[in-house]
C-alpha cells in the first residue's frame, strides 16, 4: 500500500495525500523515498495533461521528518551507502522542482526537519494558520542538520543572516513568523481555504520554477564576501564555540555547510550539505542525542511509568503552601495551566508577595510578546494569597513548599491534613528529605508524595516524583497526571536522602570542593566544568544555592547518621548538632587526598552511598565558618558580586592552592563527570531510579547534564562499558572509593552490554 494518494481532478490538478500506513506521522523512511520515486515517474509521465500538483496530508502533522530509527543503524562502514541515498532522495526532488508544472505545498500541520524540506521542494507553501501548527528544523537539537536540502534551500530563499540562526539554533516558527520571513507564501484559516489558495497559486503561476534555477538570483543579502554577511560571519565561529564548546558537532557542520554551499553552484551546495549530514550521522554524538532526547524522552512522555491500571486524573483546584521564590513559581507554574491555586503563607503579606512574583513573571511575558495582557490577567486572577489554612479544603491536591526542614515540614504536613478531604493528596516538595520519613507526620501516608520541583520553576522542565514507601498507586498516578498538566516532563524515582537527581548533582558541586580543597585554582575548576558542557561551574552552583543551606544539609545528615547508629546500637546519648553555628572541629589544613566519608543514610531510606570527601568538607566548613562566605544571597561565597559588574572568583580562594601533587587536567575533566555517572549507576543497584531513560533525561533535563553524552549512563556507554570501568579503577586508586566501579558496572564491563538504554519505540515511525 502506498503511503502517497494520487487524486487528479478534471482540470488537471493531481492532489498527492502523504498518509503513511501503519503509522501517525509521515517520515523519510524507505518506504516513503520508494513511494515518492514512484509519484515522480508518473507525475513526469503524465505532464502534458497536468496543470499543477497539491501536496498535502492526512495526518495531524504534514511530514515529521527523516527516520530515526534508521539514522541510528547507520555506522562508519555505512557512510558511502548512506551519502549516496541521500543523493538519491535530493534527485528525486529535484525531478519533482523540474516537472515543468507548479507544485505547491498545502500544509496542514506541522512541518519540522524533513517536512520543511520537502516543502521547499515545491514552488509554493501555503500553511493553515493554528497554533499548534509549527515550521522549522530542529535536527541540531538532536546533533544532525538538514539533509535533503534544507541548508542549500532556505539560505538561498532567506540569505545567510536570516537562514543561519533557524538552523543553527532549532527554532521552531509559527505559520504567522513563517510568512513574514518569506519561507511560507500565504496562511488560510480553515482547511478549505488552504486548498482554495493553493489552486489559485498554480493558476497564477502556470510557469511556476524555483527561484534558485532562474539565472538571475542572487542570495539575498549577498554571498560570505559581502561585507556585511562577511563582519557576520567573522565572529560567527567564535559565537558558536562559546555556545557548544566544541561539544556539539552539528551547529559547526551547519556552519560550514552554509558558508561553503553559498559559495559555489546549487548542486554542489547540495553534495556538501550531504558530505557533512553523513559526517554527523555516523558521529556518537547525535546517537547519544537520539537516543535519549528523542526516543527515551518520548517513552516518558508516553506514559512508560505511569501506572497504567490508574484511572486519569485532573486536578483542578491546587494548594501552595509556601510563598517564597519557589512557591510563587508553582503557584505559576499551576495558574498558567488552568488551575485554580490558593497560596498560603503564615501572613498575608508573604502570600501576597508570593503571588506578586507569578505577577512578575507575567508581566515579562507580556512584554516580550509571548502572552496578552488578558491571558496574563486570567492566569493572576486564578491565584489566591491566603494566611490560613483553612482556604486549603477546596484543595485536590496541596504542594508543600516550606523550608528544607522536617519539624517545620511535619507541622505544616499536620496542618494541612486537618482540612482536606479524604481525596486530597499532600506533596512535599523537597529536594534531599526522605519521603517515607516526611510521611511519618501524614495520617494517611497512601495519600502522601515527593513532587520535586526545580528552580527556577518557569524555565526548568523536569519534575521529579518521589514514591514513598507507602504511597499508593493511585496517589502516583495523579502525582504523574499533575506534572504532565503543568507541561512538565515527569521522572519517577523511589525514597531515599537526595533521591536521585539531588543525590547525583550533589556529587559534582563536593567533587568541585574537593579539587579546590587539594589546590587545583577554582579558575581551573569552573572553565573545565564548563567546557565539558556543564551549564555552571560547581563552585558557582553552590554560590547560588548558598553555602549555608549546604552546610545545613551536611548537618542534618550526619544527625540522621547518629540518630540510625543510636537505634541501631541502643545508644543512650543524645546526638545531634555539636554546635550552633558551627563545627566543633575546623580543619586549619586540608586533609590528605581526595579520600571521602560517607554522611546520609543508605539505600532507599538511608543513603549508604553518599560519598563526600573529606577535602569538600574542609573546603564547605572553611568557607562557612572560617571565611563567613555563605553564597551569593549572603553577600558572597567563592565569588564576589559587585553591584555594577560581572561576577568574579574570590581572590581569597588563593589560600586553598597547597597542593602537595599536580593533577592533570584530563584528570580534573574526568572526576567531574564519572562521579555523577557512578552515582547515578549506585542509584540503579539500589532502585532510587529503576530506568535508564529515568536516570538519563533526569540528569539532562534535571541539573544540566552535557546533553551531547546522552545522559549519565549513556555516558558510560559513550565512552565504553569496559574502557569507563577501567577508568574508574584508575581515579579510585588515585582519588578514592568513591570513584571505585560499582558491582552492577563491572556486570555490564564483563558482558560489554551497554548500562543506558537502548533506543525504542512502540511507534515505528520515529522521526525527527
Amino acid at each position: 500500500m502506498s503511503g502517497i494518494r494520487y487524486q487528479k481532478d478534471e482540470q488537471g490538478v493531481a492532489t498527492l495525500v502523504l498518509d503513511a500506513p501503519d503509522q501517525a506521522v509521515n517520515t523519510m523512511n524507505a518506504a516513503f523515498r520508494e513511494d515518492l520515486a514512484a509519484i515522480v515517474e508518473r507525475l513526469e509521465a503524465e505532464r502534458e495533461s497536468l496543470r499543477g500538483v497539491v501536496l498535502t496530508s492526512a495526518k495531524r502533522t504534514f511530514f515529521a521528518g527523516g527516520d530515526l530509527h534508521s539514522l541510528l543503524a547507520v555506522g562508519p562502514e555505512d557512510a558511502k551507502a548512506f551519502f549516496d541515498e541521500v543523493q538519491a532522495l535530493k534527485a528525486c526532488l529535484r525531478r519533482l522542482e523540474r516537472l515543468g508544472r507548479p507544485v505547491v505545498a498545502a500544509i496542514n500541520g506541522s512541518a519540522l526537519g524533513g517536512g520543511l524540506e520537502l516543502a521547499l521542494a515545491c514552488h509554493a507553501r501555503v500553511c493553515l494558520e493554528d497554533p499548534s501548527i509549527e515550521l522549522g528544523f530542529p535536527e541540531v537539537t538532536l546533533g544532525l542538520m538538514p539533509g535533503a536540502g534544507g541548508t542549500v534551500k532556505l539560505v538561498r530563499l532567506l540569505g545567510l543572516q536570516q537562514a543561519l540562526p533557524l538552523l543553527t539554533e532549532g527554532r521552531r516558527i509559527p505559520p504567522s513568523r513563517a510568512l513574514e520571513l518569506g519561507i511560507v507564501d500565504a496562511v488560510a484559516p480553515d482547511a478549505d481555504r488552504l486548498m482554495a489558495l493553493a489552486l489559485a497559486w498554480i493558476d497564477a503561476h502556470p510557469d511556476a520554477r524555483q527561484p534558485w534555477d532562474d539565472p538571475k538570483h542572487r542570495i539575498p543579502g549577498g554571498t560570505p564576501s559581502s561585507p556585511a554577511v562577511a563582519a557576520m560571519l567573522a565572529i560567527a565561529p567564535a559565537m558558536l564555540q562559546q555556545k557548544t564548546r566544541g561539544n556539539y558537532p552539528a551547529p559547526e557542520a551547519i556552519l560550514s555547510a552554509v558558508v561553503e554551499g553559498a559559495q559555489v553552484d546549487f548542486d554542489t551546495a547540495m553534495r556538501i550539505e550531504s558530505r557533512y549530514m553523513t559526517r554527523l550521522v555516523v558521529d556518537p554524538v547525535a546517537k547519544n542525542m537520539i537516543g535519549t532526547l528523542f526516543f527515551q524522552a518520548n517513552e516518558i512522555r508516553s506514559g512508560r511509568s505511569r501506572p497504567q491500571s490508574a484511572e486519569r486524573h485532573r486536578i483542578a483546584r491546587v494548594g501552595i503552601v509556601g510563598a517564597g521564590m519557589m512557591g510563587g513559581g508553582i503557584a505559576w507554574a499551576c495558574a498558567s495551566k488552568g488551575s485554580d491555586c490558593v497560596l498560603v503563607d503564615v501572613d498575608a503579606t508573604k502570600a501576597q508577595a508570593g503571588k506578586e512574583s507569578s505577577a512578575k513573571l507575567l508581566a515579562e511575558r507580556v512584554r516580550k510578546g509571548r502572552s496578552s495582557a488578558e491571558d496574563a490577567e486570567r492566569i493572576l486572577a486564578r491565584i489566591r494569597p491566603s494566611d490560613s489554612v483553612a482556604d486549603l479544603a477546596v484543595c485536590e491536591l496541596v504542594v508543600e513548599a516550606v523550608f528544607e526542614n522536617r519539624e517545620l515540614k511535619a507541622r505544616v504536613t499536620r496542618a494541612i491534613e486537618q482540612v482536606l478531604g479524604e481525596t486530597a493528596i499532600v506533596a512535599s516538595n523537597t529536594s534531599t528529605l526522605p519521603i517515607s520519613g516526611l510521611a511519618d507526620a501524614s495520617s494517611r501516608p497512601q495519600r502522601f508524595v515527593g513532587i520535586h520541583f526545580f528552580s527556577p520553576v518557569e524555565r526548568m522542565p523536569l519534575l521529579e516524583i518521589i514514591r514513598g514507601e507507602k504511597t499508593s498507586t493511585d496517589t502516583l498516578a495523579a502525582a504523574w497526571d499533575f506534572v504532565v498538566q503543568l507541561g512538565k516532563t515527569p521522572i519517577v524515582v523511589n525514597d531515599g536522602r537526595g533521591f536521585y537527581t539531588s543525590r547525583v548533582f550533589g556529587t559534582y558541586v563536593n567533587e568541585g570542593m574537593a579539587l579546590l580543597g587539594e589546590g587545583v585554582p577554582a579558575a581551573l575548576i569552573e572553565n573545565a566544568a564548563m567546557q565539558l558542557g556543564m551549564p555552571v561551574g560547581p563552585l558557582a552552583v553552590l554560590d547560588e544555592v548558598s553555602l549555608k543551606l549546604a552546610d545545613d544539609v551536611l548537618h542534618q545528615e550526619s544527625a540522621d547518621d547518629a540518630h540510625a547508629h543510636h537505634h541501631e546500637h541502643g545508644h543512650s546519648h543524645e546526638h545531634g548538632h555539636s554546635h550552633e553555628h558551627g563545627h566543633s572541629h575546623e580543619h586549619d589544613h586540608p586533609p590528605e587526598g581526595g579520600h571521602a566519608r560517607s554522611h546520609g543514610a543508605g539505600s532507599r531510606s538511608s543513603g549508604k552511598s553518599r560519598r563526600i570527601p573529606e577535602t569538600a568538607v574542609y573546603v564547605l566548613e572553611k568557607m562557612a565558618h572560617g571565611y563567613r562566605r555563605l553564597g551569593r544571597a549572603w553577600g558572597g561565597g567563592f565569588y564576589e558580586y559587585p553591584a555594577d559588574g560581572e561576577k568574579f572568583l574570590w581572590p581569597g580562594l588563593q589560600a586553598f592552592e597547597r597542593a602537595k601533587r599536580a593533577i592533570p587536567l584530563e584528570d580534573v575533566r574526568d572526576r567531574l563527570l564519572y562521579v555523577q555517572s557512578l552515582e547515578t549507576i549506585r542509584c540503579r543497584e539500589e532502585g532510587i531510579v529503576e530506568t535508564p531513560r529515568d536516570a538519563n533525561i533526569g540528569s539532562i533535563f534535571g541539573w544540566g547534564f552535557p546533553a551531547w553524552t546522552g545522559g549519565t549512563l549513556r555516558f558510560v556507554d559513550h565512552v565504553g562499558v569496559q574502557r569507563f570501568a577501567e577508568r574508574a579503577r584508575e581515579l579510585a586508586q588515585n582519588y578514592g572509593d568513591r570513584f571505585a566501579p560499582p558491582a552492577l558496572l563491572v556486570r555490564h564491563a564483563e558482558s560489554g552490554e551497554p548500562i543506558g538504554g537502548s533506543p525504542s519505540s512502540t511507534d515505528s515511525a520515529a522521526a525527527a
